[in-house]
């Protein structure tokens, strides 16, 4: 796999090939194509839930769309880390579009006839999280081959943001709106997203699939590696592991939130959509601000700052029905989550070995992403048997459990060693 660095298109005063940096061109090309397959994730988050309730006021069954929707993390992330390691980035990226297209395309054909059921909501919500395991995991891997090491901080900043931006926000916000206006009319924009950034993938300058090197063994030994490289570094097995509680209080609340703003918050699909856009707002703030914060405070309190929004988002709707207030949690969530993205991924580019990255990316999805079905279902069950507000305060006194193992492991030497550390070559 290249680098961002990469020789042959000039030459310095001795004849000799200089390394010409494409980081600028390679980060724009990143950045639209997070933008814009994140804006179709963002509708698609929006529009299953809703569609689910106009089949059903179960919440155990509401609460599975949004864990159909992350349960392939818990299935299959740690072999999808293998073929990431193993076959060219891009490529896979560009097969995960092809499969959400073909869904999108299978569902508004089901929305057209008034043919919707449940079942079909799962299957297409299982593939959907298919795709996206391979589709997070393979651009994880390519900030260090397509970006100089100087500026993975940025970039990863610029990722994060517009990740959680239209994830969180645009999408969303438009999700409401165009959900509308049909069902059909909104999965058919989130197909549009998906065709624009597999066309914008062409202009990603450089070659991104592994050295061989990094392949060998046999796929339980290279799971195996994986797993030890996330394990056997304090930081990045305590970054996983509080990931995991954090990722499962963001499932629960995913899952259960299009009922708590229809049942009692009373909300209007364009009114929800705007309580969800407001996690983006949060992360717009976080992108935009998370070096400033960094200089400030350190990454030790910049990252803690996750761990006290998710409290907050959790909670605020066990205590009010307010829109205003809730959506100011969920701001503050968002922003908490964009500045920990921002730094979490910058630690393990600076830690972890190119070629190991496919695999400890999946190994630390499994953690943080593979709880997000285990917090839906969770909040399913507990709110059909103790009510939605009991559900929400569990998981609100779990994450407030994190900060002490937090503190106690990420302390400043650890993290300044983790910066000192020269980028894996």
């Amino acid at each position: 796999m290249t680098s961002a660095l990469e020789p042959g298109t000039t030459a310095g005063a001795d004849g000799r090939p200089v390394p010409v940096d494409r980081s600028g061109r390679n980060t724009v090309v990143l950045v639209a194509f997070t933008a814009i397959t994140n804006l179709a994730d963002g509708v698609t988050k929006v529009v299953l839930p809703l569609m689910a309730t106009r089949l059903t006021d179960s919440p155990a069954q509401v609460a599975g769309v949004g864990l159909t929707l992350t349960l392939p993390w818990l299935l299959i992330a740690l072999h999808v880390g293998v073929l990431v390691d193993r076959f060219d980035r891009r490529m896979l990226l560009w097969l995960a579009d092809g499969a959400r297209m073909l869904v999108v395309a299978g569902l508004i054909a089901l929305a057209v006839g008034d043919d919707i059921t449940l079942p079909a909501l799962y299957l297409a919500g299982l593939t959907l999280g298919g795709a996206e395991v391979v589709a997070l995991t393979s651009a994880a891997t390519l900030v260090p081959a397509a970006v100089a090491p100087a500026r993975h901080e940025r970039a990863n900043a610029w990722l994060a943001g517009a990740e959680t931006v239209c994830n969180e926000f645009c999408g969303p916000f438009v999700g409401g709106l165009l959900i509308a206006a049909g069902a059909s009319v909104a999965l058919g924009w989130t197909g549009v997203g998906y065709l624009l950034g597999t066309l914008i993938l062409v202009l990603l300058a450089g070659r991104f699939k592994p050295q061989a090197a990094s392949v060998s063994g046999t796929v339980n030994q290279r799971i195996a590696e994986g797993l030890r490289c996330l394990w056997q570094q304090p930081l990045l097995r305590l970054m996983a592991l509080a990931l995991t509680v954090l990722s499962a209080c963001w499932g629960a609340w995913l899952a259960l939130i299009p009922l708590v703003a229809t049942q009692l918050m009373k909300l209007e699909p364009a009114q929800y959509g705007l309580l969800l856009s407001a996690l983006g707002a949060g992360g717009l703030v976080g992108a935009i601000t998370v070096t400033t914060v960094n200089r400030l405070l350190g990454r030790r309190w910049s990252m803690l700052a996750d761990l006290i929004g998710t409290a907050a988002m959790v909670a605020a709707p066990v205590f009010t029905a307010n829109l205003w207030i809730v959506a100011a949690a969920a701001f503050l969530g968002g922003m908490g989550g964009i500045l920990w993205t921002v730094n979490a991924r910058t630690i393990s580019q600076r830690l972890v070995h190119p070629g190991m990255l496919g695999r400890y990316n999946a190994a630390a999805r499994l953690f943080s992403w593979g709880a997000m079905p285990l917090g839906a279902g969770l909040v399913g069950l507990l709110a059909q048997w103790l009510g939605m507000q009991a559900a929400f305060t569990l998981f609100a006194v779990a994450a407030l459990a994190v900060i002490v193992p937090f503190l106690k492991t990420a302390t400043p030497a650890a993290l300044a060693a983790a910066d000192a550390a020269a980028p894996a070559a």
